[in-house]
């Protein structure tokens, strides 16, 4: 689905909420019952997305899924890395940690993703993996030592 959107090239006002620093913008007291503004995502075909609420959510949850099966991937690597990780304290690399988050946040405006989104994203994502890995190091750490003669 992603790969038939055409980005529309007009000035949006949420704009200013894709990049850092974040303007402050007082929270809105209105009480929306009917939509509001135009459609912004124009797919390839000049149909334009979305009519109804419940069109989004089933969009959100085509997307949810394949974000599943991607940091489903991810964690396998994650393990994997854990393989060439001699102590424990070399599962957390906080400047690797960094590097990653920084790389996501520097590339989300080229695919117009909010970098507060890559930034708190990458940071949860950054922030499980290292509990994930230091349990598979732990795991494997204790069955060696119970392999280990006595």
């Amino acid at each position: 689905m992603l790969g038939f959107l055409v980005a529309l090239q007009i000035i949006d006002p949420s704009d200013k909420c894709y990049f850092n620093p974040l303007p402050s913008i007082p929270t809105s007291t209105a009480n929306r019952t009917v939509p509001w503004g135009q459609p912004t995502i124009q797919f390839a075909n000049g149909t334009t997305c979305c009519s109804s609420l419940n069109e989004i959510r089933v969009q959100l949850d085509t997307i949810d899924a394949q974000l599943v099966q991607l940091l489903s991937t991810r964690a396998s690597y994650v393990r994997e890395a854990t393989r060439f990780k001699s102590t424990v304290s070399d599962v957390n690399d906080p400047s690797r940690n960094q590097q990653v988050i920084q790389g996501a946040v520097d590339a989300a405006p080229s695919v117009h993703l909010p970098q507060i989104v890559a930034e708190v994203v990458y940071e949860g994502i950054i922030n499980s993996s290292v509990t994930f890995e230091e349990c598979i190091f732990n795991t494997y750490r204790e069955l060696h030592l119970k392999a280990q003669p006595a």
